[in-house]
């Protein structure tokens, strides 16, 4: 967690500088990207909130997003990360959206994706997604690697 801590810290000096507030969409990292942005002290400043959201009942009711929205579209996929980062953005008025969706372990998912797969996303004033294969099937590095992941995302794109 202190590696995530310490990327969070840089994100929150590039936040609270400009004035700038940030929510999180996050699914296979299970709160750990909300819990190290939390963790910085003043985040109050700049974390407005987010939610895990990891069925499709959670994406439905929390974020708003109908299962007909996602036509053509499926989740641990890039448009899938885009789509949480703009509806997390939107939904709490964000000046970021940052999100991120996969497949911690030790199995794939449903989707056909091995472990060690994710997608993370940013919307704000500029948009980004990535993939990260990991190659490994440890949940919980798989977790901390995902995590890691969309907070540099989100860290590159506040640049």
């Amino acid at each position: 967690m202190n590696e995530l801590v310490s990327i969070a810290e840089k994100i929150a000096v590039k936040l609270i500088e400009r004035k700038r507030t940030v929510a999180v969409a996050e699914s296979s990292t299970g709160g750990l990207i909300s819990a190290a942005l939390l963790a910085v002290p003043g985040a109050s400043a700049y974390f407005i909130g987010g939610g895990v959201i990891y069925t499709r009942d959670a994406r439905r009711v929390l974020m708003d997003i109908p299962n007909e929205a996602m036509k053509g579209i499926r989740s641990a996929s890039e448009p899938y990360a885009k789509l949480l980062a703009n509806q997390i953005r939107g939904r709490l008025a964000t000046d970021w959206g940052l999100s991120e969706t996969g497949a911690t372990g030790p199995a794939g998912n449903r989707y056909g994706d091995a472990a060690g797969h994710s997608c993370m996303a940013v919307a704000g004033p500029v948009e980004a997604a990535i993939t990260l294969e990991t190659g490994s099937s440890d949940r919980q590095a798989n977790m901390q690697a995902f995590a890691k992941a969309a907070l540099n995302l989100l860290l590159e794109n506040l640049r």
